[in-house]
C-alpha cells in the first residue's frame, strides 16, 4: 500500500465515512450544529433579558378633567352665642332657688332669693330716719316764721319811736336770728335727701336680693343650693350660667397660621362631632381674628362660625372638626401632585461589555442609582413640568399650577390634555 492509499484511509476513518463509523459521524455531526444553535439561542435571550431588565419602568396616572375643592381643617368647641353668669352683689345666705339645669327661663324670672331680713330691717330705719328728717323740716320752718315775725316786729317799733327802741344791736340780732333760722332749715331739707337716698339704696340692695335672669334662655349650670352663704366682699360669685337661645351658636376653631391667609369671611364650611360622626352639618365664617394666640408652641388664629341648631342635637362645649372650603375649581385638568414631583434620573454612560457570551452569563453587580435628576430643579412661581411616556422614553411636558387639595392640583397647558397618562414614580428594575 503507497502513502496516498494510507491517507485516504486515515481520513475515512477521521470523517466516519466507513461502513462501521458513517452512522455515527452523521448524527454527531447533526448534535453539533444543534448544541451550536441551543447556546446562540440561550445567548441571545440572555442579553435580551439583561437589557429589559436594565430598562427603566415607571408607573402613570391619567390626566382627568374635573372639579377641585380646597378645604383647611381646624379643630375647636361649640359654643352659644350669648353666655352669661349670673352673679349676687350681696351677700347673705340663699334662701330659695327656683329654677335647675336645663330649665328654659324667661327675661326677669325669678331664679333664686336671698335672706331679705337684714335688707327689711335696713328699710325700715330708713324709712324712720326720713321722717325724723321731715319733721325737722318742719321744725325749722317754724322757727324761720318765728324768727322773721319777731324782726318785723322790731323794725316796726323802731319806726314807731323815730329810732329810738330797739336799739341797733337788738336789731343785728334778730336779723342774725332769721338767717341761722333759714340755714337750718336749708340744711334739714337736705338731710330729707339724703335720707330718701338711703331709703332707696337700701330698696335697690332688697331686689337684688332676688336673683332674676336677664335674659331668654336656657340654665346650662347651676352652681348654688338653698342655704349656702354667698360672699361677695372681693367679687361676685357665679350662681347660674345661662345661655341665650341654643338654637343658633357658634364653632370656634384653631385656623393654623400655614392656613389662615387662605380662610376668609363669608366661606362655607362643614364640619361633624363625636356624638354623630356620621353627620355633617354646615357652617359659615363670621370673623377670621387678628390677634394671635400660641398653644403647646403652635400660632394659630381664632376663628367663629356661624351654626344653625334648630333640632337642639349640638350643646355647649362640644368637640368639632371643621372643613373649611377655601377655593372651589370646576371643570379643570387635574394631576397628582406625585406627577408634579417626578424627575427622571440622568441616563448613565454605557457599561463596556467584554467576554461576549461567557461575560453575558456571569453575575452582575448591582448599580448605585442617579440622585442626578435631567431636568434639575422644579420650577418656581406655578410653572413647573409633568412627565409622559413616548416610544418609553419620559418627555417633559411645561404646565401652569394653580390651586391643589392635597392629592390632585389643578394645571394648564397647551400641550397637555385629559386622559394622558403622566409619569408619577419610577419602578425598580426586577432582578
Amino acid at each position: 500500500m503507497n502513502d496516498a492509499t494510507q491517507q485516504r484511509e486515515e481520513l475515512t476513518q477521521l470523517l466516519g465515512t466507513g461502513s462501521e463509523a458513517g452512522l455515527f459521524g452523521r448524527y454527531g455531526r447533526w448534535l453539533i450544529v444543534i448544541t451550536l444553535i441551543i447556546l446562540a439561542a440561550l445567548g441571545y435571550w440572555l442579553l435580551r433579558s439583561d437589557n429589559d431588565a436594565q430598562a427603566p419602568r415607571y408607573q402613570t396616572e391619567e390626566v382627568v378633567r374635573g372639579n377641585l375643592v380646597v378645604t383647611v381643617s381646624a379643630t375647636g368647641n361649640l359654643q352659644p352665642t350669648n353666655q352669661v353668669d349670673v352673679g349676687s352683689e350681696l351677700s347673705g345666705t340663699i334662701e330659695a332657688v327656683f329654677v335647675d339645669d336645663n330649665d328654659r327661663i324667661k327675661k326677669g324670672q325669678v331664679l333664686a332669693r336671698l335672706d331679705t331680713a337684714k335688707l327689711q330691717d335696713q328699710i325700715v330705719r330708713s324709712k324712720a330716719a326720713l321722717d325724723a328728717a321731715e319733721a325737722q323740716v318742719q321744725q325749722m320752718q317754724a322757727t324761720v316764721a318765728e324768727a322773721r315775725a319777731n324782726l318785723a316786729r322790731l323794725k316796726q317799733v323802731a319806726e314807731l319811736s323815730g329810732g329810738k327802741v330797739p336799739s341797733k344791736a337788738e336789731l343785728e340780732t334778730a336779723e342774725a336770728t332769721l338767717k341761722r333760722a333759714i340755714a337750718n332749715e336749708t340744711s334739714a331739707k337736705a338731710s330729707i335727701g339724703q335720707a330718701r337716698a338711703t331709703l332707696k339704696s337700701d330698696e335697690t340692695n332688697l331686689s337684688k336680693a332676688i336673683i332674676r335672669s336677664p335674659i331668654d334662655g336656657v340654665v346650662l349650670a347651676r352652681k348654688v343650693e338653698p342655704g349656702q352663704t354667698v360672699a361677695a366682699s372681693l367679687q361676685a360669685p357665679v350662681l347660674f350660667t345661662l345661655a341665650e337661645n341654643l338654637s343658633q351658636m357658634e364653632l370656634q376653631v384653631d385656623v393654623d397660621e400655614a392656613d389662615v391667609g387662605q380662610v376668609l369671611e363669608g366661606q362655607d364650611a362643614t364640619f361633624n362631632v363625636d356624638a354623630y360622626p356620621n353627620r355633617k352639618y354646615p357652617a359659615v365664617i363670621t370673623r377670621v381674628g387678628f390677634g394671635s394666640q400660641i398653644k403647646e408652641g403652635v400660632v394659630s388664629y381664632l376663628t367663629v362660625l356661624a351654626v344653625n341648631n334648630d333640632d337642639l342635637s349640638l350643646r355647649p362645649g362640644m368637640t368639632a372638626t371643621a372643613e373649611i372650603t377655601t377655593a372651589r375649581r370646576e371643570n379643570v385638568l387635574l394631576v397628582p401632585n406625585a406627577a408634579l414631583r417626578f424627575a427622571p434620573a440622568a441616563p448613565e454612560k454605557a457599561e463596556s461589555k467584554s467576554g461576549g457570551l461567557v461575560a453575558s452569563l456571569m453575575p452582575r453587580f448591582p448599580r448605585s442609582p442617579s440622585r442626578k435628576s435631567a431636568n434639575g430643579t422644579s420650577g418656581k412661581g406655578g410653572a413647573q413640568q409633568v412627565w409622559i411616556l413616548r416610544d418609553g422614553q419620559p418627555v417633559a411636558i411645561p404646565v401652569q399650577v394653580g390651586a391643589s387639595d392635597g392629592r390632585m392640583t389643578e394645571v394648564t397647558g397647551s400641550e397637555l390634555q385629559a386622559g394622558m397618562q403622566v409619569i408619577t414614580e419610577s419602578l425598580s428594575a426586577p432582578k
